[in-house]
């Protein structure tokens, strides 16, 4: 069993800088766990003090069912995938993958077995001779993978391992990653700041702030049902528009108002045992950049939900356009279909999916609907 459960977990450094102040996260066996945040969030602090690498202040850090607090990095059955690859210089790449093995007194044989059924899989074989400086940054990335990998250990964890490579190599990367979680069947915790990565390969993402968790839930369910304005600007790209708003009756139901504008709120989203507390009180309007539509189709059957945009500017991204422009005085994000011809300079009216709506409180910054 290589499940980790992290009970009131703290950590803090000298002259009382609480960097994680109460952190309760339950990993499960063979689960692909990606802790994102932004820079200073506390994610790597959490990763190394799973490693070993950081010690822990107070709770309890369990792998399977053992308490690790005061073993060891080399007895925790786990193997660490750093951002900048950590490699012997003066070693080949056959050397660095043995190394660990090597260290372990492990037979000559099994060694050789492991090296090149791990180099095979990552299809590094050609280049064990080599030594690091003679290889790309993607080369020696999965060489670094590799040396984990010959480890078989019970846990794998990645600090920002795709950082240093350039945009196209981190996506076959991601690729390569999430099908050697399945391959290898093992439990993989990894950390980044980028929410792309995050959506694409995890399992589950814990989306942290402050060393504090957010939300910790599936890539879907966080990008349809974020728990605040924090997770919900942070999951998704281009980020989730913000607009101040409030709520008001109208026709048997509620709308939400902002610049002269009154959007239906769907009956789905909640009735009056959500909304009548609200009526007349600051709150945010959340609108994905995707869910504003220009297609004729959408603005045609959406009378009630039209909006009016000024366009700034226009950025052709191939198949699609991100317009950014101004709506009732607020900046707004859209992205759209590159068929929709708008160009920057252009005022158009635009329709707001109203079912894909989020609502927030001004205050708190948590969710009112979803």
């Amino acid at each position: 069993m290589a499940s980790i459960s992290m009970r009131h977990l703290k950590k803090v450094y000298p002259g009382n800088v609480e960097v994680v102040p109460d952190l309760n996260l339950e990993i499960k066996d063979k689960e692909f766990v990606i802790l994102v945040g932004p820079s200073g969030c506390g994610k790597s602090t959490t990763l190394r003090m799973i490693a070993g690498l950081e010690e822990i202040s107070g709770g309890e850090m369990y792998i399977g069912d053992k308490l690790v607090n005061d073993v060891p990095p080399k007895d925790r059955d786990i193997a660490m995938v750093f951002q900048n690859y950590a490699l012997y210089p003066h070693m080949t790449v056959y050397k660095n993958m043995a190394f660990g093995l090597t260290l372990r007194k492990v037979d000559k044989d099994i060694i050789d077995q492991k090296v090149h059924e791990a180099a095979r899989i990552l299809d590094i074989e050609h280049l064990l001779d080599r030594k690091p400086k003679a290889l790309s940054g993607g080369q020696r990335q999965r060489v670094a993978l590799g040396r984990a990998m010959v480890r078989d250990p019970a846990v794998f964890l990645l600090d920002e391992p795709l950082s240093n490579l350039d945009a196209k190599l981190r996506t076959q990367m991601r690729t390569e990653i999430t099908k050697l979680h399945k391959k290898l069947d093992t439990t993989f915790v990894y950390v980044t700041h980028d929410q792309t990565e995050a959506m694409t390969m995890g399992d589950r993402i814990v989306v942290m702030k402050d060393g504090i968790i957010q939300q910790a839930d599936t890539p879907q369910n966080l990008y349809d049902s974020p728990c605040n304005m924090f997770v919900a600007g942070f999951i998704g790209s281009p980020q989730m528009n913000f607009i101040d708003a409030q709520i008001a009756r109208k026709a048997g139901g509620y709308c939400v108002e902002f610049g002269g504008y009154s959007i239906p709120i769907p009956g789905g989203k909640g009735g009056d045992d959500v909304f009548e507390q609200w009526v007349g009180k600051p709150v945010v309007l959340g609108v994905r950049p995707e869910d504003i539509h220009a297609e004729d189709v959408f603005v045609q059957a959406s009378s009630e939900s039209l909006v009016e945009i000024q366009v700034d500017l226009a950025e052709l991204m191939g198949a699609e356009i991100y317009l950014y422009g101004a709506c009732a005085g607020h900046s707004v994000t859209v992205r759209t279909p590159a068929r929709a011809r708008i160009q920057s300079g252009d005022t158009v009216k635009l329709a707001i999916d109203i079912n894909k709506m989020h609502i927030f409180d001004q205050e708190t910054e948590k969710t009112i609907c979803n």
